[in-house]
């Protein structure tokens, strides 16, 4: 969500629009996930997309690979939360996406997607957004 400013509303970005934002998109995984008996007892194809967005201190890594986001270990996360055994919702999966990205301190805002693909034929996926701020 924007805030009137055109921010992403992450604390301490720069209300000007400097923002430093690692992505990852439709990451598709295998993942056991879904309240129903027929959900448990099979995996099911999962779309996971993460947005990252720094704190204002945080905002230019340039080429300093020390100080960058590192999209390959969110990545990793994401693929050991979806092998780290069943998960009810995908609220449930995409917060603890989010957690997971609040380990590092320089992640400011998170918006994690969690998109079932196989559960409706008529429908491309359904699925969750949980979007937080770093926890004050």
């Amino acid at each position: 969500m924007r805030d009137s400013l055109g921010s992403g509303g992450a604390p301490g970005a720069d209300r000007c629009g400097d923002r430093y934002t690692v992505l990852v998109r439709e990451l598709v995984l295998m993942c056991s996930i879904g309240v129903r008996r027929h959900e448990r007892e099979r995996l099911q194809r999962v779309r996971v997309s993460v947005e990252i967005t720094a704190s204002a201190a945080a905002s230019h890594p340039g080429e300093d690979r020390r100080r960058v986001i590192n999209y390959e270990k969110t990545v990793a996360t994401i693929r050991e939360i979806a092998e780290s055994g069943h998960i009810d919702l995908c609220e449930g999966f995409a917060q603890r996406i989010c957690d997971a990205c609040f380990l590092d301190p320089r992640v400011a805002h998170v918006s994690a997607t969690v998109e079932k693909l196989d559960v409706f034929p008529e429908a491309e996926s359904v699925g969750a957004i949980i979007e937080r701020d770093r926890p004050g």
